[in-house]
C-alpha cells in the first residue's frame, strides 16, 4: 500500500465520486477547490480537469497558514500557523458529496470542497469543519443524532455606492426601481426580483442544495432564504455553499450580496438562525413533545445554550460590525432568555407539529462561520443535557436586557471567549487559540484606525 493511501482519512470522498462526475460532465474543464476558513471565507485555487482524480486519490497539499489568515487575508503570526510553523503544508482531502457544478460559470466549472488534515491523516484541528464533526461524534456516542437547519438573511445592494461611499439598496430587475419602505413579507418585491430568484433556485437544484422559502425581510433590499434540515455537517456545508452561490449570482445580475450583520444603521441586521433537534438511531425526534409538555431533553438542551451564551458570543458575533446588530426591539437577542413562539428571545421554541418540535438559536449573525456556530450550539446543548439543567421560566413577552448577561461589545466578547473553558472544549484547544489570535489581531487593526466620525467630533472642538 502506498504511503498516500495509508494516510488517507476514512472520511475523505471516494474516487468513484469524481469518476462518475467526470463521466456525467464532459463539458467541465476546471474546478474550484474550496476550503472554508475560520471567518467563513472560501479560500483555495482553480485546477484543470486532469488534476481532479489525483486529488481524490492522494489529496492536495495546502499551507496550514490558510487557516491563519484574518478577514482581510493577511497572515496572523500569533496563530502559530505562519512562520513559527515554517508555513508548513498539510494535506487537503475532498469532502464526500461536495463535487458539484458551478451553474453561474461560463465556460462551465465545477467545485469540490476540502477539509484539511495533517500529513499522517489525522484531522488538522484548526479546520472549523473538524470542530463540528467532533461535536457530532460526541453526541452520537451519547446516543443522539443532531439535526440542524440554517436560515440565511442577507441584503442585495446596488454595486454603485452613494457619493458618500455608503451602500444603497438594489434596483429591482423588472422595474429598475429601488424598493421603498420596509415591506416585510412583501410579494411585489419578490416578483420584481424574479430573474435573480429563478437563478438562485435553478442553481441550488444543480448543486443539490435544499433551498426552500424566500422572504422579503425587514428592510429595503433585505431577504431571507431557508434551508431544509439535515445532518449537522451537511447543514453547515449547505449554508457555506448557498452564500457562495448567492454572492456569485448577484455579481452576474449586476448586484452585490452583502452578508454583513449590520450594513445600515437604523435598519434590520441579518441573522443566521440555527434550528436544532436530536434524533435517535432510527431517526425519531427526541425533542418531540411529551403529551402537552415540552420534552425534558429539549428543556435541558435549551438550558445549556442559555448557560453558555455569554462565553459563545464571539462565535456568534465575530466581527466589529457584528455588535451593531444587537439593540432593543431589533429581533436580535440582547439577553440569554428562552420562550415558545417568541422572536425576541435568544432560544426560541417555534410553534408547529409536536412530533417535529425543535429549538431555534437566534444569536448568531450571518457573518459568522456556520461550522463554528454549529459546533458551539451542539456543545452547549450537550452540556445542558449531561447536567440535566433547567432553563427556568420562559419569557412570554419582549425579552428585556438585564445589562450584564452578555459581553457589552466585541472587545468584551474576545476577553470572555479567551478565558472560557467551555469554548475551548467546544472548538478544541488549538482552534480556540487560532480563532482568538485572529480576533485579537483584527481588533487591534480597528482600534488603531482613526475614523471620519472622530475627526468630525474632535478635530476643531477639543
Amino acid at each position: 500500500m502506498s504511503r498516500d493511501l495509508a494516510n488517507r482519512p476514512a472520511s475523505a470522498a471516494d474516487i468513484s465520486e469524481a469518476e462518475a462526475f467526470l463521466a456525467a460532465h464532459p463539458e467541465i474543464t476546471a474546478f474550484d477547490l474550496v476550503l472554508i476558513d475560520l471567518n467563513g471565507i472560501a479560500r483555495g485555487k482553480i485546477i484543470r480537469r486532469h488534476e481532479l482524480l489525483p486529488i481524490f486519490r492522494s489529496g492536495r497539499h495546502l499551507p496550514g497558514s490558510i487557516l491563519g489568515l484574518d478577514v482581510t487575508g493577511e497572515d496572523v503570526e500569533d496563530t502559530g500557523l505562519v512562520w513559527s510553523d515554517g508555513d508548513a503544508d498539510r494535506r487537503a482531502w475532498p469532502v464526500a458529496g461536495s463535487l458539484v457544478p458551478l451553474p453561474w460559470t461560463s465556460p462551465p466549472r465545477g467545485e469540490v470542497r476540502l477539509a484539511l488534515y495533517e500529513l499522517d491523516g489525522t484531522p488538522m484541528d484548526a479546520d472549523p469543519r473538524h470542530a463540528l464533526a467532533r461535536q457530532v461524534d460526541l453526541l452520537e456516542a451519547d446516543g443522539y443524532h443532531p439535526v440542524l437547519a440554517y436560515e440565511l438573511e442577507f441584503y442585495l445592494l446596488d454595486r454603485e455606492r452613494t457619493a458618500d461611499g455608503d451602500f444603497q439598496p438594489l434596483r429591482l430587475p423588472l422595474t429598475d426601481e429601488r424598493p421603498e419602505g420596509i415591506q416585510v413579507y412583501g410579494v411585489s418585491e419578490l416578483d420584481r426580483l424574479e430573474p435573480f430568484i429563478d437563478a438562485v433556485y435553478r442553481g441550488a437544484e444543480a448543486q443539490g442544495l435544499p433551498v426552500e422559502t424566500m422572504i422579503s425581510e425587514y428592510a429595503q433590499g433585505q431577504f431571507e432564504l431557508t434551508l431544509r434540515h439535515g445532518g449537522a455537517l451537511r447543514a453547515a456545508d449547505d449554508l457555506a455553499m448557498l452564500k457562495r452561490l448567492i454572492r456569485a449570482l448577484a455579481v452576474r445580475h449586476g448586484m452585490m450580496a452583502c452578508f454583513m450583520a449590520k450594513p445600515f444603521a437604523g435598519r434590520a441586521g441579518s441573522g443566521m438562525h440555527v434550528h436544532a433537534s436530536l434524533g435517535d438511531a432510527a431517526g425519531e425526534n427526541l425533542f418531540a413533545d411529551h403529551g402537552e409538555a415540552l420534552s425534558p431533553l429539549l428543556r435541558h438542551a435549551v438550558a445549556g445554550l442559555l448557560e453558555t451564551m455569554e462565553e459563545s458570543m464571539l462565535v456568534f458575533a465575530p466581527h466589529f460590525n457584528s455588535w451593531r446588530r444587537f439593540s432593543a426591539q431589533s429581533y436580535a437577542p440582547t439577553t440569554p432568555t428562552w420562550g415558545t413562539n417568541n422572536r425576541s428571545v435568544a432560544v426560541r421554541i417555534p410553534t408547529g407539529s409536536p412530533a417535529g418540535r425543535h429549538l431555534e438559536q437566534r444569536a448568531a449573525g450571518i457573518d459568522s462561520n456556520p461550522y463554528l456556530v454549529g459546533a458551539t450550539v451542539l456543545a452547549g446543548m450537550r452540556k445542558g443535557i449531561l447536567a440535566k439543567a433547567d432553563p427556568g421560566p420562559e419569557t412570554t413577552a419582549y425579552a428585556e436586557a438585564t445589562g450584564d448577561d452578555l459581553p457589552p461589545d466585541w472587545r468584551g466578547a474576545i476577553e470572555t471567549a479567551g478565558s472560557s473553558a467551555f469554548l475551548k472544549e467546544a472548538l478544541g484547544e488549538r482552534l480556540h487559540h487560532v480563532f482568538l489570535a485572529l480576533k485579537r489581531a483584527e481588533y487591534r487593526r480597528f482600534a488603531n484606525e482613526v475614523t471620519a466620525l472622530e475627526r468630525t467630533f474632535y478635530g476643531e472642538i477639543v
